[in-house]
This record gives C-alpha cells, structure tokens and sequence, in this order.
C-alpha cells in the first residue's frame, strides 16, 4: 500500500501537520550547553580534575540561562519560570540550574573553609552534584513531556539526554585532562573505554528513538521520514548519526585516545 504524501498546513486552521518552530536555534544551544557542560563537571569530579569542574560549570552557568533568557523574549518576566515545579519540567530545569551553579562556585572557591566553616563546601558540594544529575536529566524529560510531538514523546529521549551528557563529560574531561594535565595513564585508558562505550549507546539510542516514532503513529513515521530520507537528512542522516556519533567512536578504537584522536572525536560528536 502507498503511503499518502503528508499534509503540512502551517499556521492554518487545516486538519493536518504542523512543524516544531517553537524550540529553535536558542533553546538547542541552551540545552547543549547544560549538557556538555553540566556532564563535564559530573565526570570531572568522579576524577577529581579541578579544571574540568571549573570550565563545566562557567559553561552550564553561563550559557544556558543566556540562550534560554534569548529564547524567552522578555528577560524579566523568566522569573515566572521558577514558581510551578509542580507541573513544568522547564521550572525544574531553571530550578536545579540555579541549585547547581551558585553551590558548584562556592564548593570549588572553597568558601566555606575561608570563613571557618567547612561545612558549608561539604553542603555546596552534594547540592551541586545533586542538582547537576537533576539537570541533566530534566532536558529530556521536558521534551518527551507531550504526546503531539511523537518523535520526542518516548522513553528513549530522557534516556538520551542523560548518555549525551555523560558522553560529553566524558570526551571533554578527557581532553582537558589530557591537555592541562591531572590525570594518571590509567584514568585517561578508562576514560576513553568510558567515552567509547558511551557513543555507541547513544547510537543505539538514536535508533531507538526512530524506531519507536516510526511504528509509533502516522506522524512519528513523517517526522523519521522526513530526517533519514527527506529535506533533513543531509543534516541529520549524514552529520548527527555519521559525524557526530559513528565516526568518532572509530576515530576512538583506532586511535586508543590519544589527545588528537580525542580532539577529533570531541570536535566530531
């Protein structure tokens, strides 16, 4: 049987499709940065690399609420975002943000021992760890919340941006730690089996995800559709699921991580 060509009806009262034009440039870059950065702090502290915590959290810390603030329109009014945890995902993730940032800074200044009160660093310190799991979760969760967007409304999408975070982490700790230096041969060999191992289970995720929206409904088989063969798989097909995601895990096994092939594989996915 021959599929019917899909209806997009824009903006129009129509019965048909509509594309997300919602969530753009602003809120990809934002949650990028979360991400990676929040990831980077997390790994990095699991292996004690000062540097890697400082520069993952001045990237969650900054870039996030800057892209999101752009994506709001109306800066002073986002602070509404921070009142309904009860039901907004996007008011945890602003929430857990702040709970991250503020005590990551004070643990890694170690404020708390500056005032005679080292108590304090210990607190920051499992707040910010805590609160940073939480970010990274809550990404996907927000995206996977409704049921109109069938490509993201699944199980598969929390557990991506929960592997993308920890596979940054993973490649962006092992590049500072190699390049500023503090970590052991055998840190740097675990690290990049982590790293390794953790891109093909994004991978494997990935295809979950198309798999699942394709049988899903009429619209998640247009929206696999129209990313692996029609306008967006140049984009995605070809740069996401090649470059970003295969490729660097043969760049990996082929180069045992060393730093160019970890600079590569990083710049990559």
């Amino acid at each position: 049987m021959t599929n019917k060509p899909a209806q997009f009806v824009g903006t129009s009262f129509k019965l048909g499709y509509r594309f997300q034009n919602y969530w753009t440039d602003s809120m990809a870059i934002a949650f990028f940065a979360a991400e990676a950065g929040t990831g980077l702090f997390l790994v990095s502290y699991y292996f004690d690399l000062m540097w890697g915590m400082i520069l993952g959290v001045a990237l969650a810390g900054t870039l996030k609420p800057y892209f999101h603030l752009a994506h709001m329109g109306v800066p002073s009014k986002a602070i509404r975002a921070l009142f309904r945890p009860d039901r907004s995902w996007i008011s945890r993730g602003a929430l857990a943000i702040g709970f991250f940032a503020v005590p990551a800074i004070w643990f890694l200044a170690g404020i708390g021992s500056k005032i005679g009160m080292p108590m304090l660093d210990t607190l920051a310190e499992f707040t910010a760890v805590a609160a940073g799991l939480v970010v990274i979760c809550y990404q996907g969760f927000a995206m996977s919340d409704s049921e109109a967007f069938t490509l993201w409304a699944s199980p598969f999408v929390p557990a991506s941006s929960v592997a993308y975070a920890l596979t940054a982490g993973s490649l962006l700790t092992l590049l500072v730690g190699q390049i500023a230096g503090g970590l052991t041969e055998t840190q740097v060999n675990e690290l990049a089996s982590i790293a390794t191992i953790l891109m093909a289970f994004n991978l494997a995720i990935v295809i979950g995800i198309i798999n699942s929206a394709k049988k899903k409904s009429e619209g998640g088989r247009i929206s696999v559709e129209l990313l692996m063969e029609g306008k967006f798989a140049p984009w995605y097909r070809n740069l996401v699921m090649v470059v970003g995601l295969i490729v660097p895990i043969v760049i990996m096994l082929v180069t045992q991580g060393n730093v160019f092939g970890v600079l590569l594989s990083t710049a990559a996915m």
